[in-house]
């Protein structure tokens, strides 16, 4: 693995109740493909998402028994480490959660699922191959920035400062008292991390913006295609243009536009 790519958000994985209606009302919002992947088992089909850029992601059928317990359908995003189990226990003992230890899969690589000291899940991975994705500006139909809503924006910066070395990269005053903080490395930011108002709901959570060209067009298409606009379009500092959504089988998501792109 290249050293740029530790701590890098690298896999962005859709798990749902309903995978084939999920894939049609993405690919009408978004723009992505999808491919099978050849190596999972019969009985758990795999799908890709991909971009002009290459593939983005997954999905696959959230498990019956996440259902039974009320998991809903939602996004889990993989960081990019050289040590899956040396990062677990690493996370373990900042106050983080073990959902998924250390587990490999064949031809892909290992993987584990953790949950943050606040509640927030989301994964590890070390590839068996060539790291998916990209540094740099993303392109269309990427996942452009990871926002996570918290309980305690200071604690959460500290964990995922301690885990994977991010850097604070700007601040943002969103109001009374609440900042905005954005996070990255190596130059790149790759989102923000905020304390989530009370009339928010849900529990702490990341949440992927996926690029689009035209985000009237892709608000549009997500009406259309039965899911619900939650926020926006509205425009950000620096003039892009963000809205966040829920797809019809209720898996929160968002999506953004440059601002020459707004125009």
């Amino acid at each position: 693995m290249e050293t740029q790519d530790r701590g890098r958000w690298v896999w962005h994985e859709l798990m749902t109740s309903q995978p084939e209606p999920a894939e049609g009302f993405y690919s009408q919002v978004i723009g992505w493909g999808v491919e099978s992947w050849p190596d999972a088992p019969p009985d758990q089909p795999y799908h890709v998402w991909m971009s002009g850029a290459g593939p983005v992601g997954g999905v696959m059928k959230l498990p019956e028994e996440a259902q039974a317990q009320g998991a809903p359908p939602h996004w889990l995003s993989y960081v990019a480490v050289e040590d899956v189990d040396g990062t677990v226990g690493r996370a373990v003992g900042l106050g983080a959660t073990a959902v998924l230890p250390g587990m490999d899969i064949e031809k892909v690589g290992r993987i584990a699922v953790l949950q943050d000291p606040q509640g927030a899940m989301f994964a590890l991975y070390r590839p068996s191959g060539e790291t998916p994705g990209h540094e740099g500006p993303p392109l269309t139909g990427d996942i452009s920035w990871i926002e996570l809503g918290t309980t305690d924006r200071d604690a959460a910066l500290a964990f995922y400062r301690d885990l994977f070395g991010w850097e604070e990269t700007d601040v943002m005053d969103m109001g009374e008292g609440n900042l905005y903080h954005m996070y990255g490395q190596h130059g790149n930011t790759y989102g923000g991390i905020y304390t989530k108002p009370p009339e928010m709901p849900g529990p702490p959570g990341w949440l992927v913006y996926a690029t689009v060209d035209d985000i009237q067009r892709a608000v549009d298409a997500v009406q259309a295609n039965g899911g619900q606009v939650l926020n926006g379009p509205m425009e950000v500092p620096g003039g892009d243009q963000v809205a966040q959504c829920m797809d019809p089988q209720g898996a929160v998501f968002a999506i953004h536009s440059k601002a020459s792109a707004s125009a």
